[in-house]
């Protein structure tokens, strides 16, 4: 009995998210951020919209290029408001409002910047993945990779593969319980990755912590 064909990953859901940590950007004050509100979404647009025609003109090492240059914009992007947002909290340049939605703005932003990186990177990105049928090796352990092959068939997991809300629901578990919960870590590179979206996590937490606290 064949398999049956492997579904192509909708590549969609990452570049939404892309789109919406440039909408994020919006919200932060202009103290906070590199040149213009607007400029991060412009650069975040203009990068997209060549990556899915590169990769249908099959030049697909272009695509990657592309992906990979808009993730590294937006996440030294983030950083760098974040470092602005730490040294503006003990000399209070921001109203409590504004550091108040920046933090959150950062917060959501962080979780959608290392899903986009959890994607790309996964056993050498969507495209490879999709390659080899059925995702069985990896930096991250998901439940389905643990299910015996009949059990993959009686299910019709065959042919499974993580999409990006799967990194996404790693990438939230990360910044809410600082683990990775029911998918365990194999490689370095990960752990290392989901170590300093941890410490993200935690600064922007603190500082909502200590915003809120001092409101009161």
């Amino acid at each position: 009995m064949t398999p049956p064909p492997v579904r192509p990953e909708p590549r969609w859901p990452a570049g939404l998210a892309l789109l919406a940590v440039g909408g994020l950007r919006l919200a932060l004050p202009e103290s906070l951020s590199v040149g213009p509100d607007w400029l991060l979404l412009v650069v975040i647009v203009a990068l997209i919209i060549p990556t899915p025609l590169a990769r249908r003109a099959g030049n697909h090492r272009l695509s990657r290029i592309l992906g990979f240059t808009v993730t590294g914009i937006v996440t030294l992007d983030m950083i760098w408001s974040l470092g602005l947002l730490v040294a503006a909290l003990p000399a209070r340049k921001e109203s409590p409002r504004d550091m108040l939605v920046s933090a959150a703005a950062l917060w959501t932003t962080n979780i959608l910047v290392f899903a986009s990186w959890y994607w790309r990177l996964d056993a050498g990105g969507p495209g490879q993945r999709e390659l080899r049928g059925t995702h069985t090796d990896g930096a991250f352990l998901f439940p389905q990779m643990t299910l015996d092959p009949q059990a993959r068939r009686t299910m019709g997991e065959e042919t499974w593969n993580p999409g990006f809300i799967d990194y996404l629901f790693l990438a939230f578990n990360t910044s809410t319980a600082f683990s990775p919960t029911d998918v365990p870590v194999l490689s370095r590179w990960a752990k290392v990755l989901m170590m300093l979206q941890s410490l993200i996590s935690l600064a922007t937490i603190a500082l909502l912590a200590a915003r809120a606290v001092n409101i009161l």
